[in-house]
């Protein structure tokens, strides 16, 4: 069985596609680890509403529209990195304290990580849906995805402060992560951005190279 791509036309179901049963079993034994041992079960929570809505929707999905292997792999190691972050809080992150003392930051910069690769790991899945569902033209699905990402940052980020400020205000702190920035949001977006631009060009540089 090939390795799909976006530029592929061939698609495979869920029940006879191997790499997605390995992609999932790998998720959720990872995600099951990381409520186990995480010292926050409140915040775990509030973190992975996302998380479900989104994995629901890959599901209903699934049946009118397959991304590509390669989409699938890319959404599994966000997703991965996502969970990985909720388990002992953003701003707590362990792999982001490691960073801070071996490149001397001033800061943890585990979320940093993440939005960046929301928009590094997530528009070439973009890509691939407006691509071959919806069929649209060529520079389309080259642009939108970096326009989707900014906007959807952007959206997070409202929905941080509904959650830290409405919703869970007892658990705000600890999601928003700020770390004492008063810019932190606008660099998330940012970030994000920039990840969905590097991202874009990339995949471009590789398709005229081949």
């Amino acid at each position: 069985m090939s390795f799909t791509t976006a530029s592929s036309l061939e698609r495979v179901a869920f029940k006879q596609n191997r790499l997605l049963q390995i992609l999932a079993l790998i998720f959720f034994i990872f995600w099951i680890g990381t409520f186990v041992s995480t010292p926050n079960k409140d915040n775990w929570y509030t973190e992975n509403v996302l998380t479900i809505l989104f994995l629901i929707g890959l599901g209903i999905s699934h049946k009118k529209f397959k991304f590509s292997d390669l989409s699938y792999f890319m959404i599994t190691v966000y997703l991965l990195l996502h969970i990985y972050g909720a388990e002992y809080t953003y701003a707590e992150n362990p792999f982001g304290y490691w960073l801070k003392d071996a490149l001397a930051l001033n800061r943890n910069y585990y979320d940093r990580i993440v939005h960046f690769s929301f928009g590094f790991l997530l528009t070439y899945p973009m890509r691939d849906y407006f691509k071959n569902h919806f069929e649209w033209p060529n520079w389309v699905c080259w642009i939108l995805p970096i326009e989707i990402t900014l906007s959807f940052s952007a959206l997070y980020e409202l929905i941080e402060w509904l959650v830290a400020d409405i919703f869970f205000p007892e658990e705000g702190v600890a999601y928003l992560g700020t770390q004492g920035d008063i810019w932190d949001a606008q660099k998330d977006m940012g970030i994000a951005f920039v990840g969905a631009v590097i991202a874009m060009a990339l995949i471009s540089s590789i398709r005229k190279f081949k």
